[in-house]
């Protein structure tokens, strides 16, 4: 038996439900790996399982992202081995991150370039493969367009940002303060609304000469989703990635047609990483990009594991910029 340190929750609600715990860890099982961890991603979807909007079954672990080495393998793994440097994400199948050491079945495991770190890792696995999709699946993006990019500074808005011009897409972001502003800019947005006293439609069809987007990526939800169908050129396509102010309210479809025969979709990386070939597809590109320079991760926040309840109250009230682990 390993000794590990645990982040787990009785109960849903506000950041005080989590508690830091003593868990026992055995010997893997047939399919698994044990992996000590190295650094865990934090991830506004985190909150999600906490706060009750992703129901789960109670008690249970946080975080579905870490990276770290393999310590021990189970019965019937051969594509890794003892040593191996490895990053993860996934939905419920890789719930109880927020750990020093874990079981984990083998199948969810990305293998690491040595060229890239394990606080890189769990800075950009989650974020990035989404990013990934985002790019590369749901819309075939041509040198010209233009996206709205809602939470423009944040973990995924940086790395969509900077892949965006690689695409050669003209990118307006949004944030909520002038120091945001300031890094999406510095990653490649070419505009930047400052939501907390401007109107983004307003600044997108100036920006645009009134023509729109192509697509608006929209993280945030309840309270962008009006502007957001506003922003978009006649049949624009919305991508719903986040409801980070809450829930997005019912409406007819043929508001959809009174804007222009608009298209709306919310994706789930879980469906865009189920096939594995896939999956190493999208990582495969986002790893060539994060390796030769064209893409930078940035880690702005480290938090210890102890200090879980702290790290999702600064995410919630978006006092962050960029990425935050846990480093172990």
């Amino acid at each position: 038996m390993t000794m590990t340190k645990a982040i787990r929750f009785y109960e849903t609600g506000t950041p005080d439900v989590l508690h830091c715990e003593d868990v026992k860890v055995g010997h893997p099982g047939v399919g698994e790996v044990r992996v000590r961890h190295v650094a865990v991603g934090l991830n506004y979807a985190d909150t999600y399982f906490r706060n009750g909007t992703y129901p789960i079954v109670l008690p249970n672990g946080m975080g579905v992202e870490a990276s770290g080495v393999i310590e021990a393998v189970g019965e019937g793994v051969t594509e890794f081995q003892i040593g191996d440097r490895v990053t993860y994400t996934g939905f419920l199948n890789t719930l109880g991150a927020y750990s020093t050491a874990r079981l984990i079945l083998a199948n969810t495991l990305i293998k690491l370039p040595e060229e890239i770190s394990c606080e890189t890792a769990a800075a950009m696995t989650m974020r990035g493969l989404t990013a990934s999709y985002l790019m590369r699946r749901i819309y075939d993006f041509k040198p010209g367009d233009s996206i709205l990019l809602h939470a423009a500074a944040g973990g995924v808005g940086l790395i969509v940002s900077q892949w965006a011009k690689l695409l050669g897409l003209t990118v307006i972001g949004t944030t909520s303060s002038d120091e945001k502003a300031a890094v999406a800019r510095a990653h490649g947005c070419d505009h930047v609304i400052n939501y907390s006293h401007e109107n983004v439609a307003e600044r997108v069809r100036e920006i645009t000469n009134g023509v729109g987007v192509n697509v608006v990526f929209d993280s945030v939800g309840k309270d962008t989703f009006m502007s957001s169908l506003d922003s978009l050129k006649r049949r624009g396509l919305l991508v719903c990635v986040g409801t980070a102010s809450g829930p997005i309210p019912p409406f007819d479809p043929v508001l959809l047609a009174m804007k222009g025969s608009l298209y709306i979709t919310r994706p789930a990386l879980a469906d865009y990483i189920v096939d594995p070939v896939e999956k190493m597809e999208l990582a495969n590109e986002l790893f060539d990009h994060v390796k030769n320079g064209r893409i930078k991760i940035e880690i702005n926040q480290r938090y210890e594991l102890k200090d879980a309840v702290q790290a999702h109250r600064d995410l919630e009230s978006r006092k962050t910029i960029g990425s935050s682990i846990f480093v172990i």
